[in-house]
């Protein structure tokens, strides 16, 4: 690619979320989407967190990926400042199995929406996220088209 300004942040609320989103980069480096990925807690480092949403726009990002468990607040942060569309992604968590963590992301007050995939659904977060680009740059609408394709067939 020319260009491999990210289209795509991944912002994760804990270090140890990274092996589940690893699904999540590793579909976009199949369709060839560049991402960032950041690791910033909502509630042990707002600070960082509302930087980094808040500018995410300007730095050409299209759609933001929030993962968390627990009181999964992250996506509805990261969506409090910025307008960008938000997909959530539930980690499962030792102490309620995720219920908690996709509770928390389903849970947004009205005005805050972020969209939501199953408990450590990584990998459909970065379907999701590429759909959302397709809607208007044709190459990402191509890779989706083939992707279901080839899905399709087996």
């Amino acid at each position: 690619m020319a260009d491999n300004t990210p289209l795509v942040g991944i912002i994760m609320g804990s270090k140890s979320d990274l092996p589940v989103m690893e699904a999540c980069t590793a579909q976009l480096d199949e369709f060839g989407v560049p991402y960032e990925l950041v690791i910033a807690s909502a509630h042990r480092n707002p600070a960082k967190v509302h930087e980094w949403a808040s500018t995410a726009a300007d730095r050409g990002i299209k759609v933001i990926i929030a993962a968390a468990g627990k009181a999964a607040h992250l996506g509805g942060v990261v969506a409090a400042y910025t307008p960008l569309p938000i997909v959530g992604v539930p980690m499962k968590t030792s102490d309620l199995g995720g219920m908690d963590s996709l509770l928390s992301m389903v849970q947004m007050p009205s005005g805050v929406p972020v969209a939501c995939v199953a408990i450590n659904g990584a990998k459909n977060a970065a379907i999701y996220a590429t759909q959302i680009l397709g809607t208007n740059m044709p190459e990402y609408a191509a890779k989706m088209v083939e992707f279901k394709r080839v899905m399709a067939e087996g």
